[in-house]
């Protein structure tokens, strides 16, 4: 708390609702990181392939992308971001308190695709309000952001893979949508009454992002769609998503169906990789913000690569488990450092609709991986699917040798 207080034109009340935001953001991730933790269970009760696993995943990635973008048109033009981040986080919540009365693979694949609908209106609404609210530090301050959501997506398997031990599956889905209710109705309070009743708390237009005619939305779309930067960070995030949600959709099946841990061992496993995807960020952030994106992202996703070749040489080693812990340092610190560049290189008051274009092509990426994924571990082995990966993340660094030397300047 202190050190976000410390940032330069912090405010005490801009500090509390970055912190709110990231506890929510913590939540958005609490309940997927949940969810890839049930998947080897849910596969074994169902009688699922790796195919129809990975399928599982796909759709809610695709109902992401679908949704991501007119999400970003809403958050453009809507000025009540609290709210929209209230209701994201419940919608997120919501559907897998459904899933615990599911009993088939077609209910199932409906959940998750609300599941992907309600994420897609978060990103896009909390990360401009905060890069607006920290202009000169928003590589930091998304870091911190994007640390809510690996402790998120660290602790949720350590504390699930417990509650295995003595719950059903079902039984720990329907206590887990508690905590996003909660947070959810707290982020409402805190954020969402900021501009109703016609009574204004002394809070920047800043915080809460300004409204805009539909009209004068609409001017400005074909510019920013025209923008490279845009286009070749969206791109190049599409690849690293397909490597990420492939991992975390075949990680905890491997860890369980090959090398025979429990649920526990899993989620531990699981915890490892997100404690350090958490310290990497605000090194990254930081860095960013005083070496440049360029050299830190292309850093990151080439040290991604030589960790998932190390891990398929690996096998099923000790060392493996090791590598995880190294993988998730280099994979999640580009994720805040990619969110500001594309910041920057995009119009102001287009910051919405630039996330909502961001996650899209992530929601797309996520949504192939995993079932590409399935198909390479059904036709070639599990192990296989690891140099899969790291065929992916190089492609995704790629797409940053052709990022424009000198940003675009901002509307």
């Amino acid at each position: 708390m202190s050190f976000a207080a410390a940032l330069p034109g912090a405010s005490p009340g801009s500090s509390r609702e970055m912190w709110l935001i990231t506890l929510g953001h913590s939540l958005t991730h609490w309940y997927p990181a949940t969810f890839y933790l049930l998947l080897p269970i849910i596969g074994k009760e169902l009688g699922l392939s790796y195919s129809q696993i990975g399928l599982i995943m796909t759709c809610q990635y695709v109902a992401g992308a679908v949704a991501n973008v007119p999400g970003g048109v809403l958050v453009d033009t809507v000025g009540r971001k609290g709210i929209l981040m209230a209701v994201s986080l419940f919608w997120v919540g919501f559907p897998y308190l459904l899933m615990g009365f599911a009993h088939s693979y077609l209910m199932l694949l409906g959940c998750v695709a609300l599941v992907g609908f309600g994420n897609s209106l978060w990103h896009p609404t909390a990360i401009p309000t905060l890069a607006r609210r920290f202009p000169d530090r928003k590589g930091l301050v998304l870091s911190l952001h994007s640390m809510g959501g690996n402790v998120g997506d660290a602790i949720a398997p350590l504390v699930v893979g417990a509650l295995l031990a003595v719950f059903s599956w079902r039984e720990v889905i329907v206590l887990n949508v508690a905590p996003g209710i909660v947070i959810s109705l707290l982020i409402f309070v805190f954020l969402g009454t900021l501009q109703l009743g016609g009574k204004k708390r002394e809070v920047s237009s800043q915080a809460q992002g300004q409204e805009q005619s539909l009209r004068d939305y609409f001017r400005g779309v074909p510019d920013l769609f025209r923008n490279r930067g845009l286009l070749l960070l969206s791109t190049s995030s599409a690849f690293r998503s397909m490597t990420q949600n492939a991992l975390l959709t075949f990680l905890p099946v491997f860890l369980a169906y090959e090398l025979g841990y429990s649920p526990f061992w899993v989620g531990a496993c699981m915890f490892a990789l997100q404690t350090a995807g958490f310290a990497a960020a605000p090194i990254a952030g930081h860095l960013s913000d005083r070496m440049g994106r360029r050299k830190i992202m292309m850093t990151s996703m080439a040290m991604t690569a030589v960790v998932l070749v190390f891990m398929a040489l690996a096998g099923k080693s000790l060392a493996f488990v090791f590598f995880i812990a190294v993988l998730g340092f280099f994979l999640y610190a580009i994720r805040p450092v990619m969110q500001a560049w594309i910041l920057e290189t995009t119009p102001r008051n287009m910051g919405g609709t630039t996330i909502g274009v961001l996650f899209g092509a992530q929601a797309l990426g996520s949504s192939i991986g995993p079932l590409l994924g399935g198909v390479v571990a059904d036709g070639f082995g599990l192990s296989a699917t690891f140099h899969f990966f790291a065929a992916t993340i190089v492609l995704a660094n790629l797409f940053i040798f052709f990022m424009p030397r000198t940003e675009a300047a901002r509307a």
